[in-house]
């Protein structure tokens, strides 16, 4: 065999090798982004419990409203936490303050059919998320207002629905419970947490 031969030959395994382990990591399945130890206002879910939730991409970021205290009173009336996996949405919590408990109403979801939920006072689970609320502070009477605290959490995409919905009941729980703690709600009456 000439240098020449030798040579080529030589060059064309590199250049085959090198397309088949290209091809390889092109092949690969991305994973899904890691999570800090505790996501949401500085604690309020696991990162473990969340990232089977998300499907795979190169890059997690959260909202910078993510990163702030959860703090629901007169001045503000709402919490919101959301993950973005390569730019696009892919979890989300809120916390909403409502003052009567006939606020929170949930028949846009009927068409959802979704199944009960037990946590709070009344809870759902729909297809990509769950719906739950608590009486933080009751109303002194009929006309005065309290504080009803509607938590959701919806998780776009997510790989596996099944597992989905077997991780809802205890991440609204997870949630519920943070919550309580940081809005330090008196006596709550929170079934289920």
């Amino acid at each position: 065999m000439s240098r020449f031969t030798r040579t080529a030959a030589a060059v064309s395994t590199a250049v085959v090798t090198a397309g088949l382990l290209a091809g390889c990591a092109a092949g690969e399945e991305k994973a899904v982004p890691e999570l800090p130890k505790r996501i949401c206002w500085g604690g309020a879910f696991a990162g473990s419990d969340v990232t089977p939730l998300l499907p795979p991409g190169d890059k997690a970021e959260f909202s910078p409203l993510a990163g702030r205290s959860f703090v629901l009173n007169g001045d503000v009336d709402s919490a919101i936490c959301t993950l973005y996996v390569d730019g696009n949405t892919k979890f989300q919590a809120s916390a909403d303050l409502e003052k009567f408990e006939e606020s929170i109403e949930w028949s846009s979801w009927d068409s959802a059919d979704p199944k009960p939920l037990d946590v709070g006072e009344k809870g759902i689970i729909f297809d990509r998320g769950a719906l739950a609320y608590f009486t933080c502070e009751p109303a002194k009477n009929p006309n005065s207002p309290g504080k009803y605290i509607e938590l959701e959490i919806t998780a776009d995409d997510a790989p596996d629905k099944s597992k989905l919905q077997a991780a809802l009941p205890a991440l609204m729980k997870e949630f519920m419970a943070f919550a309580q703690r940081e809005l330090k709600c008196p006596g709550s009456a929170a079934g289920g947490a």
